[in-house]
């Protein structure tokens, strides 16, 4: 066991959810509610949820009030019920590996944490140590390193005993803030400005979840 405790984001880390939930759901909900907005590729949509993330996204180039960003929600919310997203083939093995170990598993996510349970139970994985998801107040929400320092105080841990796994740049900026090791995972959705941003900076790259587990086992 690498780390004593490995914290993982959802979406698109261990489930594939923006191609197959999220994109169509935003899709589906500016043609009815936004049809001025000219719409984006599943690629545009990847970026601008890794930068500037998705709240200045809707409010900046969507052009949503705080009032219709919580709409959104509601409207996502319900979307959500009704779609679960598939685990990354290999996450169960992998995950299992970690708990096996004796190791923690933890989720941070912008997911809320009812969804991002009904999904792994769904897919069969390890019930999590912790779930810090989006119902948190927005100054508790990565990138802000609140999550990160919680965990470390309820385990009795140091920023070297703990790995993040995430696809996105809140992730890596949380991370950071901590001095936490950071690894990408680079297995959602080719977009190659992202993947560079991520090998140029993160300690550690993985294109694919078995990449992933020989590390963690290695």
């Amino acid at each position: 066991m690498k780390y004593a405790c490995l914290v993982v984001d959802h979406d698109d880390t261990v489930v594939d959810s923006t191609a197959t939930v999220h994109y169509p759901c935003f899709v589906q909900y500016t043609r009815e509610f936004f049809p001025q907005y000219p719409g984006c590729t599943l690629e545009e949509f990847f970026l601008k949820n890794f930068d500037p993330g998705v709240v200045a996204f809707f409010r900046d180039e969507v052009g949503m009030s705080a009032e219709q960003m919580r709409h959104e929600q509601d409207y996502w919310n319900a979307y959500v019920k009704n779609h679960v997203p598939r685990a990354y083939e290999g996450m169960r093995e992998a995950l299992m590996a970690q708990k096996r170990a004796g190791g923690l598993v933890c989720v941070v996510s912008h997911s809320l944490t009812e969804n991002i349970l009904r999904d792994w139970r769904e897919n069969g994985l390890p019930e999590p140590d912790m779930v810090f998801g989006w119902e948190s107040p927005p100054e508790q929400r990565k990138p802000n390193p609140w999550p990160l320092t919680q965990i470390m105080t309820r385990f009795l841990l140091k920023p070297e005993d703990l790995l993040m796994l995430d696809d996105l740049k809140p992730g890596y900026d949380m991370a950071r803030a901590c001095g936490v090791p950071f690894a990408a995972a680079g297995w959602a959705f080719g977009v190659a400005e992202i993947e560079r941003f991520m090998r140029a900076r993160c300690d550690y790259y993985f294109k694919t979840v078995a990449a992933l587990r020989d590390f963690l086992e290695g």
